[in-house]
């Protein structure tokens, strides 16, 4: 399997990030960490060895980057509108530094973006403020409602990064309604352990997808199905023979 280790800079934090890239050929795709993970918790954790078959015969390549949740979701004792300012460069570095350098690299724009927990928190903010850079969303287990990481605090910013509120009051005539119903739209989780406090949001972002009558996958798996790696494998190895 080809693979390349490689550091990318960020105009927007003003420092360098790691990342791995997995396959040189196929549909791309963009995999967001974990809570607090790195770059190579996809590899670490078998993931990428899940999906090898696929990259091996050149129907898909991995971009597994790092994310900075430390300082922002995950820092609760912090500075709620500093945390959430470093998210929103953050944001601006995927969609407007790190994006494009896919494309470039790969000649292709029908990007996948994916994560678990957390980083299926990232794939589903990402890809609801940004439908027009995404072919697919795969989100597995994640948060949509920021109350988890932030409490009762609010502010422009944190309501930027909560799909259950700005999509809840997304006009009916926005032009990005017609581009969700373009894409393929994957939300999954379980229902057993450590999904508890997760099931509400998916299931929030069920209905108000359906309101909005943008078509999406919403998919609750079983009561034995558990917030943990071995489940995910068995996820994204069943989704993305879907969409690939």
């Amino acid at each position: 399997m080809y693979t390349e280790y490689k550091k990318d800079y960020s105009n927007h934090l003003g420092r360098e990030f790691e990342f791995k890239r997995y396959g040189n050929s196929g549909k791309p795709c963009l995999v967001f960490p974990p809570q607090d993970g790195r770059y190579h918790n996809y590899e670490d954790f078998k993931m990428v060895e899940t999906l090898s078959d696929y990259i091996e015969r050149g129907e898909l390549q991995l971009f597994c980057v790092d994310s900075i949740d430390s300082e922002t979701w995950s820092d609760r004792n912090g500075n709620p509108r500093e945390r959430i300012e470093k998210q929103e460069k953050w944001f601006k570095y995927m969609s407007e530094e790190f994006i494009p350098k896919i494309y470039e690299w790969t000649g292709r724009q029908d990007l996948i973006v994916t994560g678990c927990s957390m980083g299926g928190s990232h794939a589903g903010i990402l890809f609801f403020r940004r439908p027009d850079l995404f072919e697919t969303l795969i989100s597995l287990s994640g948060a949509y409602n920021p109350s988890m990481f932030f409490g009762d605090y609010m502010d422009n910013l944190v309501y930027d990064n909560s799909p259950v509120h700005f999509l809840k009051n997304m006009p009916s005539d926005h032009y990005y309604l017609d581009l969700y119903r373009q894409k393929n739209i994957i939300i999954c989780i379980g229902q057993g352990a450590w999904e508890e406090d997760l099931i509400p949001g998916n299931k929030e972002m069920e209905i108000i997808l359906k309101e909005k009558n943008v078509p999406a996958w919403v998919d609750f798996w079983g009561y034995d199905v558990v917030h943990d790696w071995n489940w995910w494998q068995v996820q994204i190895r069943y989704f993305m023979k879907k969409v690939l």
